[in-house]
């Protein structure tokens, strides 16, 4: 069957949502095909063993549970069985529900959870209130599905393009759960390129999706490792959280004639089901900007408890948002160099690649990833290419096992204007990346050159040092009105006794109003003796509350110092200046900031947590700057033509109505 009669196929098993129209909503309708496609699929595939499997069924019934199903898996040839006489085409009309659980009822553990995710039950019943079920059962049960007409392959593209269709037809929740093909096929193509020497047959290659949704990634990359080299063995293994996009892609692995065992239901951020695992490929889609709030408590104890031997261990991003989690999960699961390396293959939105200055959670997580020389390459995506928002996004490429010619490189490929416009919108999806775009994309990161559309950068191009600048603090102090008047707003003044304030309050009063101190020295030595004359004896704090009410910026007064005779720092003309990597802080500092303020120090006790130099390291990627063209304005006496050209028109519209 070649790739059209598989679309036909496919067309014509969604024509049953004919049926359906009028008494379930259009989102509706892929939560009752699919499950009815897997069952008849499944129907189909165990037919020519299904008596020898009633009569192990027969003879091992007294068995115990998970002996008997060994046996009878044994008696079916497959991954999956089913212990009952009936089948779709012979379901009462007259107790159709009673009858279909049943049947379902008697399927093996495996297939028999997916349709309890499926909550199979609750649209039988539904079905069967809108006198539709039997209707839609023999529907189904007159479709053939048999290996014979359809391999695993064959079966595997009509369920695709079902689940296809059901994205499309809920689009308003789809990108929760399901990829774009195009943008599947492009992650798969990057990730996999290159890689036949892994791929060699009689070999068992591993891929993960801590995100899997509903299999795409899995499929796409099964799919493509087969066409490189059809005799190496693809173990594929995925986690995900919504009970429903798992029971798709367990279906979707069962349909193929896969194993299931290590699809995962669960959220991967706090509840890693497949912990001791390293894959040689994964490939993600995680939720774009979504809080981690709900798994704050587990995922913040981990980094705190298991630091480096965690997942987590450079750092937490800010609550608002987890995508580098993730990121930092699958970095966890990366096979040593010496077991021949890992890579990954993961879409992000812009946010991971410069949110958070310097120390920054954020900024760590880059730094570790840059600093071992982990980020191959980054490519930028059209916008609107995802049915639920229309956002830029990013497919990063990291790999632990570099070749020789990108090690301590980053490649930014900017595919921004590579979109072509759909025929009609889905959703929030206008655009895609058709294939001839995804061709000369992985071309160009094959090609590892300098272009338009491809950079090349060393590590140390995205790095910088946080210096703290600081100037000194000038002051002037003056006991005017006003100034006296900010004294009962000090809460260090708040707190003495009303008699005692009133006190401080009139010795300062007592000094000249009119006199301008520029010296703090000299006027601590003026209110020292005001304070005396009225028998006063203050302490630090409220000497501090004196001073700050008194006292206001100068820059034309004398420096402040402090008990040592150095200047104190002035908090509010404190400044931070971002010095790239390579290059001597101090060799910056007097070359763009002594010449502007040539009294500004740097703060030499700010130094990095991690190798204990003078500044914060950060790192971020500004992809949008090293691709930037500026574009001239129009010269003004063109600009100045359209303006006249504009008021002419609405001149003559006015004349026109007033005519």
């Amino acid at each position: 069957m070649n790739t059209e009669s598989h679309s036909q196929l496919a067309a014509f098993i969604w024509s049953v949502a004919d049926l359906l129209r009028g008494d379930f909503k259009q989102s509706q309708y892929g939560r009752i095909i699919l499950p009815f496609t897997l069952l008849r699929r499944l129907e189909c595939v165990l037919e020519p063993t299904k008596a020898e499997v009633l009569a192990a069924a027969h003879a091992h019934q007294a068995k115990p549970e998970a002996v008997r199903e060994k046996l009878l898996l044994r008696a079916a040839a497959q991954p999956f069985f089913n212990a009952s006489k009936l089948t779709l085409g012979t379901l009462s009309d007259t107790q159709t529900a009673d009858d279909l659980m049943s049947y379902v009822q008697s399927f093996s553990q495996d297939a028999r959870e997916i349709f309890e995710h499926f909550e199979f039950e609750g649209f039988v019943q539904q079905l069967g209130a809108s006198n539709l079920l039997y209707q839609v059962v023999q529907r189904f049960a007159a479709i053939d599905m048999s290996p014979q007409r359809l391999t695993n392959y064959g079966m595997g593209l009509v369920f695709e393009e079902l689940i296809r269709k059901f994205a499309e037809s809920s689009n308003e929740t789809a990108g929760e759960h399901f990829t774009p093909r195009d943008i599947v096929h492009l992650t798969t193509s990057l990730v996999l390129t290159g890689q036949e020497e892994k791929l060699r047959p009689h070999g068992i290659v591993t891929v993960y999706d801590p995100t899997a949704g509903t299999g795409g990634f899995l499929s796409e990359s099964d799919e493509y490792i087969q066409q490189v080299s059809r005799d190496v063995t693809v173990s594929l293994h995925g986690q995900e959280l919504n009970p429903e996009s798992y029971a798709i892609c367990k279906a979707d692995m069962l349909i193929k004639g896969q194993a299931v065992k290590q699809i995962k239901l669960g959220n991967t951020l706090n509840d890693d089901q497949l912990p001791a695992e390293q894959f040689d490929y994964m490939l993600s889609n995680p939720p774009f900007g979504v809080e981690w709030k709900k798994v704050q408590k587990e995922v913040a104890t981990e980094h705190k408890q298991k630091g480096y031997d965690g997942r987590f261990g450079p750092g937490l991003p800010r609550v608002s948002d987890g995508s580098l989690l993730f990121l930092m999960h699958l970095v966890s699961k990366m096979r040593s160099r010496q077991e021949g390396g890992s890579r990954i293959g993961i879409i992000l939105n812009g946010s991971p690649l410069f949110t958070g200055g310097a120390g920054s959670g954020e900024s760590e997580i880059r730094r570790y990833l840059l600093q071992h020389d982990l980020v191959e390459a980054i490519i930028g995506l059209p916008t609107d290419l995802f049915y639920n928002t229309g956002i830029a996004t990013y497919v990063w490429i990291l790999s632990n096992h570099k070749p020789a010619e990108r090690r301590g490189q980053v490649q930014l490929i900017n595919a921004t204007g590579r979109a072509s416009k759909m025929r009609k919108s889905l959703g929030s999806k206008r655009q895609f990346v058709a294939d001839r775009d995804i061709e000369e994309i992985v071309r160009l990161y094959g090609a590892f050159q300098e272009s338009e559309e491809s950079k090349r950068f060393p590590i140390e191009a995205f790095g910088y040092r946080r210096i703290t600048v600081e100037r000194p603090l000038r002051l002037n102090f003056q006991a005017s009105p006003e100034r006296l008047a900010r004294l009962g707003e000090e809460k260090s003044i708040q707190k003495l006794e009303e008699g005692e304030s009133e006190a401080i309050k009139a010795a300062c009063a007592s000094l000249e109003p009119m006199q301008r101190y520029t010296n703090r020295d000299a006027f601590t030595k003026a209110l020292k003796a005001a304070l005396k004359a009225e028998g006063l004896k203050i302490g630090a704090p409220v000497h501090k509350a004196i001073l700050n009410a008194l006292s206001e910026r100068d820059p034309d007064a004398d420096i402040c110092l402090d008990k040592k005779g150095n200047p104190k720092p002035d908090s509010g003309l404190r400044d931070n200046e971002n010095v790239p990597l390579g290059e001597s802080v101090f060799d910056y500092f007097e070359r763009e900031v002594k010449p502007h303020v040539p009294d500004a120090w740097i703060d030499e006790e700010k130094r990095d947590p991690l190798d204990g130099r003078i500044g914060i390291v950060g790192f971020e990627i500004p992809f949008n700057r090293h691709f930037y063209k500026f574009t001239p304005p129009r010269p003004l006496d063109e600009i100045d033509a359209d303006l006249k050209a504009c008021t002419d028109r609405i001149k003559q519209m006015i004349e026109e109505l007033s005519a």
